[in-house]
């Protein structure tokens, strides 16, 4: 790997989505380090459809030295910030001179590609073998999930239970209307406005009680609900006072965190007021990487480009075909955000930005 040379050095906290494609857009213009506790990216709009088609995975889970061809990479989590260098959990001490925190969200993944394969097929596995499936949770991963099963195991009794009084409630009424008409008319049982009690089923019984006191019958559930943002660890740290009290990262419109000059934060640990989604969080990273290649190059903060938040643009995958679509004038249900979205997920795409075969 070639280092050195009197380019700056820039560490990258975090290799999901945002972090990866930074590090991949800047590999040859700094003495990069990317840290992450996980040898691989994972496209994370592909997770549902890999359950269900684990072969589906060999495409969207990807080894970081497979794009990144020019900079290091550090097998660990950070635990800890100075004003001048990042601490690993394996006790490295990574020096700086511009600080990128994408750490998104706390998932317990494995450390290798080939782990997570693994879960993959044991997942579906379970689906196989399951009559009943109770899906919790009916945001985008639970209302993907029931699709994705619903069309490919349409024989199999699947239930969504979701505390919320709509489905995909980060979204326009529309939209969830339309998911809800789309998921019941094949097959899917949609209880909303109930919460399940999990541990209700630890005799064995494999039957579950929800908050209004039904029973479920399932032969395997799948907890589809929001994960924590990774930015526990931070509280610790220098930039404990930079946390709001979500646990996001405050920036300020060039995605520098605030009151620093050479930290960014970028993609779901954010303060910035928009949909949290993959796309955005790319362009949070082809942001930065156009600051960053600026600032390394004697630029000055002058010349520096805003970000402009987001439009409220949404779209869930309806099974292969159909999926549903929520722009800012206008929703979409059915074939046209289903060609748009559901076939490929946009994999081929995701991974020709990250200079590999679609």
């Amino acid at each position: 790997m070639e280092s050195g040379g009197g380019r700056k050095r820039v560490v990258i906290i975090g290799g999901g989505i945002a972090g990866s494609l930074l590090a991949k857009t800047i590999q040859f213009d700094a003495d990069l380090t990317l840290i992450d506790p996980k040898e691989y990216l994972e496209i994370t709009w592909g997770n549902l459809r890999s359950t269900v088609e684990p072969s589906f995975a060999d495409r969207s889970v990807i080894n970081h030295t497979d794009y990144l061809t020019n900079g290091r990479m550090v097998v660990s989590a950070a635990v800890n910030i100075t004003d001048t260098d990042v601490f690993t959990a394996d006790g490295r001490r990574i020096p700086y001179d511009y600080l990128v925190i994408a750490t998104g969200h706390a998932d317990p993944f494995p450390v290798t590609k080939a782990e997570r394969l693994d879960e993959y097929r044991a997942e579906n596995q379970k689906i196989q073998s399951a009559q009943s499936i109770l899906i919790v949770g009916g945001g985008p991963c639970g209302v993907e999930l029931a699709g994705e099963i619903a069309t490919d195991f349409p024989g199999k009794k699947v239930t969504l239970v979701h505390k919320g009084p709509r489905l995909l409630e980060f979204i326009g009424k529309k939209a969830s209307n339309k998911s809800l008409r789309w998921l019941r008319k094949r097959g899917v049982e949609v209880k909303l406005e109930q919460a399940v009690d999990l541990n209700s089923s630890l005799d064995g019984s494999q039957i579950y009680r929800t908050s209004t006191g039904e029973s479920i019958e399932a032969d395997c559930r799948f907890l589809c609900v929001g994960k924590p943002l990774a930015t526990t660890w931070l509280s610790e740290t220098i930039l404990k006072t930079n946390l709001d009290k979500n646990g996001r990262l405050m920036v300020d419109e060039y995605l520098r965190v605030k009151g620093r000059s050479n930290i960014f934060a970028i993609g779901d640990i954010t303060d910035i007021p928009e949909i949290k989604q993959g796309y955005l969080a790319q362009r949070h990273a082809l942001l930065v990487a156009k600051t960053l290649k600026l600032l390394m190059a004697g630029g000055k903060e002058s010349k520096m480009t805003k970000y402009d938040p987001g439009l409220p643009i949404a779209m869930v995958s309806l099974g292969r075909k159909n999926g549903v679509a929520q722009f800012p004038f206008a929703t979409l249900c059915g074939r046209i955000p289903g060609w748009l979205k559901s076939g490929d997920l946009f994999l081929g795409t995701t991974r020709k930005q990250m200079g590999l075969k679609p």
